[in-house]
């Protein structure tokens, strides 16, 4: 295990060619074809750095992106099965590379989907590499690759389901916040609200026509008030959408609303408010539809234990790692949800998910690739 780090060290121009070359190929959630482009990439760059898998299969994503499956055989001696979870969509458009090209300054590497999450899977397979090298005992691995996580995982939930069932421990190589591992994440919800109500002339008649903002309104009012900060229970309104014309009482009205819970009393009791939403006025209407996108990843026992195990492994690289719970979600939460021990957030070390500044420091890329390769032959060990 101490020869890991200086591994790492030695792959360090190879981690940042890899991950350049990566965010290359843009890979937005909504264009099927640049999506299918980038999971050619990826599955070719893998098949390069670890050889061709022992087993492989790719699940049709229809409207979404393709899901790859590559099984890798326990090596060294190594037993059990870790699956690893890596999705290659990204939140940014076909064109942003144009404006906004991979640029290294000193330790920060910035690009399109740097932080979230290119670089954990770049790291999770040179792990894998340089574990193998070192003639560790790696289990056998899952690789799950999807192309829809930004926009809900709609198509992979039940291929990641179906691939992780069985499996001793997943790991998820999205990013770290603030550097910490996350060990618990909140379950979330994507509502939408729409009230109809009757249109009229706001001036000649304003008594006989029904406003659908007003019941919206109200709506907002009542959703934001089922909020419970304490609890760790946010809801939000995020998107609102009503009416023609100044003069005239709206007809229509839309909401979207983003909820997110840390355990399930809280997801039934946002239901029961979701349910008791009404209309004010008589001639109104109101609807809510949608649901819970993604059950509640909690600290299980199993997740605490598969950190402790992190924190060995970090120690045995000369490191140290620390956890944190987190709202947003992420595909561990479906494996979470199966009772299946997941340690997530063990990509890149940075900032900036989502945002035009995001970035990765590469010294975090070298460490983590040490403490992942470190991770991944305990799990093998038979011994520990």
């Amino acid at each position: 295990m101490s020869g890991l780090r200086e591994r790492a060290e030695g792959a360090r121009r190879t981690l940042v060619a890899d991950l350049t070359e990566y965010l290359e190929q843009e890979t937005p959630s909504d264009d099927l074809a640049a999506l299918a482009a980038g999971l050619g990439w990826v599955r070719a760059w893998i098949a390069e750095r670890l050889g061709p898998a022992d087993a492989e299969r790719t699940v049709p994503g229809g409207a979404y992106g393709d899901i790859a499956v590559l099984d890798l055989a326990a090596s060294g001696g190594g037993t059990g099965t870790v699956a690893i979870l890596a999705h290659y969509d990204t939140v940014w458009p076909l064109g942003t590379l144009a404006g906004w090209p991979v640029t290294i300054d000193g330790d920060r590497l910035t690009g399109p989907g740097a932080f979230d999450m290119k670089a954990g899977l770049v790291q999770a397979v040179h792990a894998i590499r340089i574990a193998r090298d070192a003639g560790l005992p790696l289990p056998a691995i899952r690789l799950v690759l999807n192309g829809d996580e930004e926009i809900g995982s709609p198509a992979s939930r039940p291929v990641i389901e179906d691939a992780v069932a069985g499996c001793d421990a997943v790991l998820v190589f999205e990013a770290s916040a603030q550097g910490a591992l996350k060990t618990a994440r909140k379950g979330v919800g994507i509502f939408e609200v729409t009230t109809r109500g009757i249109e009229g002339h706001a001036g000649l008649d304003p008594e006989r026509g029904v406003s659908a903002i007003d019941e919206m309104a109200r709506a907002v009012l009542a959703l934001h008030g089922a909020a419970d900060l304490a609890a760790g229970t946010s809801v939000n309104v995020g998107t609102l959408q009503g009416g023609s014309r100044s003069n005239v009482t709206a007809g229509l009205a839309t909401a979207l609303v983003d909820v997110r819970v840390t355990d399930e009393d809280e997801m039934a009791r946002i239901d029961e408010a979701l349910s008791a939403l009404a209309p004010h006025r008589e001639g109104a209407r109101l609807d809510v539809a949608g649901g819970w996108n993604r059950p509640v990843m909690p600290r299980s026992e199993g997740t605490a234990q598969l950190f402790c195990l992190a924190q060995r492994a970090a120690e045995q690289v000369g490191t140290t790692v620390e956890e944190i719970s987190v709202g947003g979600a992420s595909d561990g939460n479906f494996a979470a949800a199966l009772g299946l021990p997941v340690l997530d957030g063990l990509g890149a070390v940075g900032d900036g998910a989502h945002a035009r500044h995001e970035w990765v420091s590469i010294d975090g890329m070298v460490e983590r690739t040490a403490v992942a390769a470190a991770l991944l032959a305990l799990l093998g060990d038979p011994a520990r």
